[in-house]
This record gives structure tokens, C-alpha cells and sequence, in this order.
């Protein structure tokens, strides 16, 4: 095959720019895959003026990206699982360490997945709705069942309920509205936390009950869901929200463990050129400050805290549980939905800074995803 195009970041503290890229062929446990709709994060927008911060082992230049949905065009030796042609999702791993290839990163038109970290797409969901999926979904995994983490029972197509509840602080967000379903798939009990307007939507996803992050009493309202039930731990998605669930966690008895997916504060007003130290600088202060304080605060009352790493999962046995084991059936039965709903901003890989500029500004119960 010919080169093709990928969005790359040139070097350090650089916008966004279109390129070739060479073409790789599979290693025996990977695929290739040809894209046809990519999806955006927050890291994403973070990547120009903070990557080599958040990811040090970053070898410039690079081509990000993580959420994937297209068409297998090549298999490695090893693979059984997929055939050319195959419709697929995958999580890519340009990015993490001990990947980090040009050719891993989603953003752009052939990228080479890892096996074990790609789902088939059944016939009810369009590339739109499977490319919401993998980031958010790894995300919530690692926090849910990794050994180190809350370590729940793994998540089963029909699995009997515990007397155990889960907290997601920040259900409607992306990872949130897949850790309220793999929660409830491995049978637990969820409770979360949303926007008045998002009740309904993260009840529809399993929750039992939902609380207003916004009300001043949102903590007490959740520790009186509480009331009468073990808690099997909690994920604090969002700005603030691992400072409310301890206070949380403080009143209710089981695994007092907060699984972090969020800093404590905000990089987007991080400038690429001048003024960067100076606006960065007071921002990693804050993230200091905070994150010890929220520890310190955890660990006088018993209650342990870890933020979690999204991609952790391609080196341990929670990667191929959920997209071998779990995804496909759980998918093709109806029994996981694509979640949040895709919001289509355009077509081509420009249109990629387009989105996560309009990412900045906000989203809510939906995923912004560009075809390509």
C-alpha cells in the first residue's frame, strides 16, 4: 500500500499539522486498519501545549489519537480473530509507553491496532456510534477491574446482581457513561451523579438513582443513597470530583477506594508559545496542591486514592477481557450500548482541530467524532 495521510503534531509545543505517513504492515498480533471515523478527547486538545508533560517518552514527530472504528485491511500471522473487510473498533496505542509509532495514532486514514485491543462492530451500530467507544471505555475498565484499582468481578452477558454499589461521580461524561454500564454488567449496583437534564440518560444507562453535581448538598444526597449498602468503591470523573467522593466515601462502609480519572484542575488555557511557563507554572502548583490535598485529607479517613492511566489495560488481562472477551457479544446482543451518542462535525482530517476546538467549549452526553 502507498503512504497516507495523518495528522500529525510536528515536535514539542506545536499545532496540529497534515502529512504523509508510511505504511506499516502488521506485526503477528496486529491488525491494520483502514479509518473511516475517529473520535476526539480531552487529552486530545491538551496534546500540542502540555504532551510532553503528560506523556515525557513521547518521540516527536507523532500522530495522536485513540478512538478508531473502520475496516480491517490487513492481519498479523497470529490472528484468528478478524478477516479483511471486518468492521472493527479499537483503542489505538500511539501514544502509551512502550508503543509510542506513528503508525498506532487514529489520527489518521490506516492505523495499526493490537489484537486484543480491537472489537468487531455488529450490524446494529454504524462506524459513528463505535468510534464513541474505546478511550472512554478502556478508561473506565482500568478503574473498574484492574488488580490495582477497584479490582470488581469482571463483567459477564448474564451475571447475578451483588449487594454491592459503585459511585461514578460524572456519569454522563464519557467515561462515566461506560463505567455505569460495565459496573451494572458485572452486576453491581450503580449510583451517579449528572446534570439535571442528564438524568434520564444516565438512568437509561443503569443507574438507579442520579444527584445533581451542581446542588450544594450532592455529597449528602449521595451518602444517603448509600444508606444501607456496602460500596464496592468509586470513580471521580471530573474537575472537583475526587474531593467530593471522599467526603462521600466517608460515610459509607465497604471498599472506601476512589479511582481518579481527572486532575484537580483545568490545562486548557495553556498557550502553546509565549507565556507558557507562565501560565503552566501556577497551574502545576494547583494540581500539587491539590492532588495532596485530596490524598492527605483520603488518607486520614481510610480511604485510599489513585488516578487512573486509560491505556494501562494493553499490558494486563483487563485489555482482552473487555474487547475479546466482553464487547463483542455483550455489542452484538444488544446488552452494552454505544455510549455517549456521536455528534458528527465534519469530514477529513482537518477538521480534526475543529473539533477539539469545539470540544473546548464544551460537550454533554455526547461524543464529537469526524469522518474520515
Amino acid at each position: 500500500m502507498h503512504n497516507h495521510f495523518a495528522l500529525w503534531l510536528p515536535a514539542k509545543r506545536t499545532a496540529f499539522a497534515l502529512g504523509k505517513n508510511s505504511h506499516t504492515h502488521p506485526r503477528p498480533n496486529e491488525i491494520v486498519v483502514r479509518n473511516r471515523v475517529v473520535a476526539v478527547n480531552p487529552v486530545d486538545r491538551l496534546m500540542p501545549a502540555i504532551g510532553d508533560f503528560v506523556f515525557p517518552w513521547l518521540e516527536y514527530p507523532v500522530v495522536p489519537g485513540s478512538d478508531v472504528a473502520g475496516e480491517v485491511v490487513e492481519v498479523g500471522s497470529s490472528v484468528t480473530r478478524f478477516r479483511v473487510g471486518e468492521r472493527v473498533l479499537g483503542h489505538a496505542l500511539g501514544a502509551e509507553k512502550g508503543r509510542n509509532a506513528s503508525s498506532e495514532g487514529a489520527f489518521q486514514q490506516f492505523t495499526v491496532l493490537l489484537e486484543h485491543m480491537t472489537a468487531p462492530i455488529p450490524a446494529s451500530l454504524s462506524f459513528e456510534e463505535a468510534a464513541v467507544l474505546p478511550l472512554g471505555l478502556s478508561t473506565a475498565a482500568c478503574g473498574l477491574f484492574q488488580s490495582d484499582f477497584l479490582a470488581l468481578r469482571h463483567p459477564q452477558l448474564r451475571l447475578g446482581p451483588t449487594d454491592e454499589t459503585v459511585v461514578v461521580w460524572g456519569g454522563s461524561t464519557s467515561v462515566g457513561s461506560n463505567a455505569i454500564q460495565l459496573a451494572r454488567a458485572a452486576g453491581y449496583d450503580v449510583v451517579a451523579t449528572a446534570s439535571v437534564h442528564n438524568f434520564d440518560y444516565v438512568m437509561s444507562l443503569g443507574a438507579r438513582a442520579a444527584v445533581d453535581y451542581r446542588s450544594p448538598d450532592a455529597i449528602e444526597q449521595l451518602a444517603s443513597l448509600m444508606q444501607g449498602r456496602r460500596v464496592a468503591g468509586m470513580l471521580a470523573i471530573g474537575a472537583g470530583s475526587a474531593a467530593a467522593c471522599v467526603e462521600i466515601a466517608a460515610a459509607c462502609k465497604g471498599r472506601r477506594f476512589i479511582a481518579m480519572a481527572s486532575p484537580p484542575v483545568s490545562f486548557d488555557e495553556v498557550p502553546l508559545g509565549k507565556g507558557r511557563m507562565r501560565t503552566l507554572l501556577p497551574l502545576m502548583a494547583r494540581v500539587l496542591g491539590g492532588t495532596a490535598s485530596v490524598r492527605l485529607r483520603a488518607r486520614r479517613l481510610g480511604i485510599s486514592t489513585r488516578m487512573i492511566w486509560g491505556g494501562a489495560l494493553w499490558q494486563n488481562e483487563v485489555g482482552p477481557m473487555i474487547y475479546r472477551d466482553f464487547l463483542p457479544a455483550a455489542l452484538a446482543e444488544g446488552r452494552f450500548v454505544a455510549a455517549p451518542e456521536p455528534c458528527v462535525v465534519g469530514e477529513g482530517l482537518e477538521q480534526i482541530p475543529v473539533a477539539l476546538d469545539r470540544h473546548l467549549k464544551g460537550v454533554s452526553a455526547s461524543k464529537l467524532v469526524v469522518r474520515l
